[in-house]
């Protein structure tokens, strides 16, 4: 077993000529095949089109191969995964060829073989020895065609929050359209007459005809049929012939008076949703538009209704309904119209901490050396996880090292991350990566944690070898070259977070729930209460190397996805992981955090120990210039540590380096304190350092906690205070002077290539 965590959760490649220049047009790098197509050489580096010998890909719970289950009108589409609703794509368990739960919100949906289940848990549960909430799936309705008895479903299509669940017995079809925030469910039906099956005797409590209203369960539902169609209720069963049609739609209403503002939209079919999203650098702001695609199926009527998460209503000043639904994130407000806009202040990052007189040179350079002195750096690792971790660590001490003029450190460190990435981007060597056309992934071998079997956790991994190449890419800009290595790392990029969406090898934001505002763990989504993710910091951590990257490659566009990333996931960690305005947990769940968000809810856990240190040291590692944003609410990262010192009986004893530099941003006098006291006693954490550690306590008690209330017109520029008194900070990757505004007023000028700070 890990120290760190256990297991979360074809058709062979042929690069065409237009596929290459596809490739190329996204990294830069024109990939053109060998005559075998075993490797396929990008810049200096490349990746194989085969597997390793010995490794597997992706596989069911027991071990046997498993495809894509998509329809032929997507088969040439590259599959998402990691996704709300990819239970529908990846079959976990080879008895169940239909879906797992799939948490929506405000519905929650399960294929079955008669059709698409419905339901929408307004009550919770607290299970777990009170360590978990979560409101479960139950069908309130089964939406189908009668007789419909499909022997699987698959997927028929897809958009950013959006996907068409597809089933087929031979005589009948059935096509649904269900997403995040959608309170409609659209089916298009044919060889038969729409059936919904209830759960138990439904209420009707309006009925005209073709439109009714009916409560089941508790909640309340508008049934739509096509003009002059009539439903029909028998006991659990209510039907209606659709004559020369073949659509109907459902929708949950928060309460049964909405009928007639719901039955205004019931015609107009939701058929893709896209976001888009602007960085505003000058005012240090990200707007982001979520908008629905429709069609009128009969009328002239192309409005909608959506529900808003929390994280994005909080942003938005777009007009709300009275009306609100429930949901495990919070209380979800109802807007009509087709769009909606979000806009947040950028969370600025750095690539090392303000420079400051408050540290020893000496003691500092004597950790450094530790590190270097020792035998092995990289501790061992060999997979993609802890190879990105120890790549993650020694990173970290490369820009420290600079700031403190040992350039020869500084060189050694770039030296090694070189070294152990070129290994990694090279074919044929004890590491490389492979591409699985079938699934449209790139996996790393040696893999771990199920990245290879589930397509788990690849942004988790791939965001140290992003970020590491981002340093390196800080003093070394032709190793960045896409002609060189940059092309490799531009790679990973395009399989966890593509910008793309009309690449033919990787999805578009594969592990980004854009509507949801957080990524998810599991390729799969194969559980009961929906996808999962644990490490939120890890997530922000690709979005930080994004940032950092695209600054010092000149590539903005993969700069303001970083941004647009990390602006968003912040805010989303904010409400979901540590509840900052305590209005998201329930109110008698006795946690004020949770270590993983669930489809279903939250949870007080990890997946590997429920010892309390990891549990809130997990949505906190790796502490970088990219954690500045946790500093948002003080109380509650306050609230946080004395429920972990509750929690474990007294003060924490494992991953106390974390645990300090994470009490560092609401109160670096306390953290010192406990860091001076133990004299060096701490065993550090995997992707920790000695230097590290020292450097981020002691910089902070000296400048003070960020102040995220202050922006700039840089994603790379942040502001401490300590006693009234503020310390500006920006680092500058291009190769001219640049002077940096902040929104109080202050400037700071910024040499070349350059860290400057100020005290305004």
């Amino acid at each position: 077993m890990s120290q760190h965590r256990v297991t979360r959760r074809g058709r062979r490649i042929g690069l065409t000529v237009a596929a290459a220049a596809t490739a190329a047009a996204v990294t830069g790098v024109m990939v053109i095949p060998s005559a075998s197509a075993a490797e396929v050489p990008v810049g200096n580096g490349g990746y194989s089109d085969t597997r390793p010998p010995g490794t597997s890909g992706p596989t069911d719970n027991v071990g046997n191969p498993v495809l894509p289950q998509v329809t032929d009108a997507v088969a040439d589409q590259p599959v998402p995964t990691n996704d709300w609703w990819s239970s529908l794509v990846f079959k976990r368990y080879g008895d169940n060829p239909y879906s797992q739960p799939m948490y929506g919100h405000p519905l929650t949906y399960q294929a079955v073989a008669g059709g698409l289940e419905v339901g929408y848990p307004t009550d919770y549960s607290i299970v777990g020895e009170g360590r978990q909430y979560e409101y479960v799936h139950t069908a309130d309705l089964t939406l189908g065609v009668s007789g419909l008895n499909s022997g699987d479903v698959k997927a028929d299509g897809w958009s950013d929050w959006t996907v068409n669940p597809y089933w087929s017995d031979g005589d009948r079809e059935l096509r649904a359209t269900i997403g995040h925030g959608l309170p409609f469910v659209y089916a298009e039906a044919s060889g038969g007459d729409a059936e919904i099956t209830t759960n138990g005797t439904p209420e009707v409590f309006s009925d005209d005809g073709n439109i009714i209203g009916v409560t089941v369960a508790g909640n309340h539902y508008g049934l739509f049929a096509p003009s002059g169609s009539d439903w029909n209720v028998s006991g659990t069963s209510i039907s209606a012939g659709l004559g020369g049609a073949d659509y109907y739609s459902v929708a949950v209403l928060p309460e049964p008076e909405a009928l007639d503002t719901y039955s205004q939209y019931a015609f107009s079919f939701v058929t893709g949703s896209e976001v888009s999203w602007d960085y505003d650098t000058d005012a240090g702001e990200v707007r982001a538009t979520y908008t629905l695609e429709t069609e009128a199926r009969e009328g002239s009527e192309t409005g909608t209704i959506q529900a808003l998460y929390r994280h994005q209503w909080l942003h938005s000043d777009d007009t709300m309904l009275d009306y609100e639904y429930v949901s495990p994130r919070g209380a979800m407000k109802i807007r009509e119209g087709n769009s909606f806009t979000t806009s947040q202040s950028v969370p600025g990052v750095l690539p090392v901490l303000p420079e400051t007189d408050a540290l020893d040179d000496g003691r500092l350079a004597g950790y450094i050396a530790e590190v270097l002195g020792s035998d092995d750096p990289f501790e061992g690792a060999v997979d993609t996880y802890w190879t990105g971790k120890q790549l993650g660590k020694l990173a970290q001490l490369v820009t420290i090292a600079d700031q403190a003029g040992d350039t020869a450190s500084r060189d050694e460190l770039l030296g090694l991350i070189k070294d152990r990435l070129e290994e990694w981007f090279t074919v044929g060597g004890p590491a490389e990566f492979s591409y699985d056309s079938d699934w449209s992934t790139l996996t790393g071998y040696p893999a771990s944690y199920g990245s290879d079997t589930e397509l788990n956790d690849h942004h988790f991994h791939y965001s140290y070898f992003v970020m590491a190449a981002a340093i390196v890419a800080q003093f070394d800009a032709s190793w960045a070259e896409d002609s060189a290595w940059g092309g490799m790392v531009k790679e990973l990029i395009r399989d966890t977070a593509n910008p793309a969406r009309d690449d033919e090898q990787y999805p578009f934001l594969r592990g980004f729930d854009i509507y949801a505002g957080h990524s998810w763990a599991a390729g799969h989504q194969g559980f009961a209460a929906g996808n999962n993710q644990e490490s939120s910091s890890e997530s922000i951590n690709l979005s930080v190397g994004l940032i950092m990257w695209g600054s010092a490659t000149g590539d903005d566009e993969l700069r303001d996805l970083g941004v647009y990333l990390l602006t968003t996931e912040a805010e989303s960690i904010r409400q979901y992981w540590f509840d900052a305005d305590q209005e998201v947990y329930p109110s008698d769940y006795e946690h004020p955090i949770v270590g993983m968000v669930w489809g279903s809810g939250g949870a007080y856990s990890t997946w590997w120990t429920a010892n309390p240190e990891e549990i809130h040291g997990i949505n906190v590692l790796p502490v970088t210039g990219g954690s500045l944003h946790l500093a948002t609410d003080k109380g509650a990262i306050e609230r946080n540590l004395e429920h972990l010192v509750e929690q474990n009986g007294g003060p924490f004893e494992e991953w106390r380096d974390l645990l300090w530099e994470f009490q560092a941003l609401a109160d670096p006098d306390a953290a010192k304190a406990a860091y001076d006291a133990d004299n060096d006693a701490y065993e550090p954490e995997a992707g920790e350092t000695r230097a590290h550690t020292y450097h981020w306590i002691h910089t902070m008690a000296a400048t003070g906690a960020p102040n995220t209330d202050i922006t700039a017109d840089s994603p790379t520029a942040a502001v401490f205070e300590r006693d009234g008194n503020r310390t500006y900070a920006a680092h500058n990757y291009s190769g001219s002077e640049q002077t940096v505004t902040f929104s109080d007023g202050t400037t700071l000028t910024v040499p070349a290539q350059s860290s400057a700070t100020s005290n305004g």
